[in-house]
């Protein structure tokens, strides 16, 4: 039988989509031409971390979820190096990525 369990209870999940809410706010400012490019794959990346727990805490078993949480931080990995681009090319200002790193780093915590 598969056992939903809510997965707005989870630390994790509240954190990665406080991120995610951020990452939304911070890239509205990106360029158009950034459209399809860093706008887009920080939305995808920051989304995906708290989606996959949600996933992840519909699947059968700890494995199954333990497999989902390490999707969640390998996409929380992925964002951090987009998120320094970003800075590194102009497209955020430092005080914007240092919140949202410092977001994305309590969000890796697995609670």
């Amino acid at each position: 039988m598969l056992t939903v369990v809510p997965y707005e209870r989870f630390d994790a999940w509240k954190r990665c989509h406080e991120l995610a809410l951020s990452v939304y706010q911070v890239t509205k400012l990106f360029p158009p031409d950034e459209r399809y490019g860093l706008r887009a794959r920080a939305r995808r990346a920051a989304v995906s971390a708290p989606a996959n727990i949600a996933e992840g805490a519909s699947e059968r078993g700890r494995r199954e979820f333990a497999r989902h949480l390490d999707i969640a931080l390998g996409s929380l990995g992925e964002l951090t190096y987009v998120l320094e681009l970003s800075r590194d090319i102009g497209l955020i200002e430092f005080d914007d990525w240092e919140r949202l790193d410092e977001m994305r780093e309590r969000a890796s915590i697995v609670t």
